[in-house]
């Protein structure tokens, strides 16, 4: 017999934080029409790279520098995303039932959060993009930090078999740095990179050498990415 678990769903059963409710698909759209607006206006929002963006489903994986991040990622397509976020934002019940509405789903960063990894690779089987922070929490840097990059993104894309594509933010950091709950006007471009082609599977399964070598690719490639988003968003000089 399946016994329910804490997330509502059952045990065999697909996660109950991998759906996402009809009114929230309906309102997904118009929502997300508004912020782009916002965005265009307050931070003259520049996306470069939109034709590097998969037709079928993918992990976006992004600098995370500030809350603003979020908001950028989720205009520079026209597809309806999902969010993966730590699950302390869901603390907040207003701010958790909103995250919820609009197809967000918390994860336990702190242990391997199984419930979580499977509403992944269930909104990835169902054909839906799915957005994975690859620092985990927003940092502080001009660069990124090998030791702060995570696995789950290359984790989640191996075991699913669809690509990476890593996007390069700038001007976010200046627009609402660490602490700042007041957004400024700030110019703000995200740069889209080319997809990151998961590794085979081997008899079936990903070996974890594997992973960390698609970690590593990813490393690289965002730490390009976000220097170019940099530049152009004006935070630092182009390269001599």
């Amino acid at each position: 017999m399946n016994t329910p678990n804490v997330y509502g769903s059952q045990q065999g059963d697909t996660p109950a934080r991998s759906k996402h409710g009809v009114l929230g698909r309906i309102m997904y759209r118009p929502f997300w029409l508004v912020v782009y607006t916002l965005c265009k206006v307050v931070f003259r929002l520049r996306v470069d790279g939109r034709e590097n963006l998969p037709d079928g489903p993918f992990v976006l994986s992004a600098v995370h520098r500030s809350f603003i991040d979020t908001p950028i990622v989720g205009v520079i397509t026209g597809k309806r995303l999902r969010f993966m976020g730590k699950e302390s934002l869901w603390n907040s019940r207003p701010l958790g039932a909103f995250l919820t509405f609009f197809g967000g789903f918390p994860v336990d960063r702190g242990v391997a959060d199984r419930t979580a990894l499977r509403a992944a690779e269930d909104v990835l089987a169902l054909g839906e993009p799915l957005v994975m922070f690859p620092e985990g929490t927003r940092q502080e840097g001009p660069r990124l930090n090998r030791e702060q990059m995570l696995d789950g993104p290359a984790f989640v894309a191996s075991r699913a078999g669809v690509p990476i594509v890593p996007v390069g933010i700038g001007g976010s950091s200046k627009a609402l740095p660490l602490g700042a709950k007041i957004p400024r006007p700030r110019k703000i471009v995200a740069v889209i990179g080319e997809p990151i082609m998961p590794p085979e599977k081997v008899n079936g399964k990903v070996p974890r050498r594997a992973v960390k070598d698609l970690t590593e690719v990813l490393f690289a490639e965002l730490g390009d990415l976000y220097v170019e988003a940099r530049v152009l968003a004006g935070d630092e000089p182009a390269p001599s």
